[in-house]
């Protein structure tokens, strides 16, 4: 099984036609003031093509995006406990590490 199957990807232009309404049908804000959110970016290098897997984490659950050149469109996965999307965050690294994949850059996204 390779990883695009075990992510469960849901592709990001599929969402916002969607609404981004949450199950009771009212719209999700993506712009709370959750001071305690935590973010983490890796940029991954292989074969002249980058690829970034960003992490966003709060108390209330977590996210995670992949931006892959092989795909058209970036894929974004959402999870209810924030420790699981780590736990994925990290085996989708470690499986891109096994795949060939060299980790350029893994921390707090980079501003300016």
């Amino acid at each position: 099984m390779d990883e695009l199957d075990e992510f469960d990807e849901e592709l990001i232009d599929e969402e916002a036609s969607a609404g981004d309404a949450d199950d009771d049908g009212e719209p999700e804000d993506d712009d709370d003031d959750d001071d305690s959110a935590e973010f983490r970016a890796a940029l991954l290098s292989k074969h002249e093509m980058i690829a970034l897997i960003s992490l966003r984490t709060a108390a209330r659950g977590g996210r995670i995006v992949r931006v892959d050149p092989r795909q058209p469109l970036p894929a974004a996965k959402f999870y209810e406990d924030p420790a699981e999307a780590l736990r994925w965050f990290r085996r989708s690294l470690a499986t891109s590490r096994r795949n060939g994949w060299v980790v350029v850059y893994d921390g707090e996204p980079l501003f300016g």
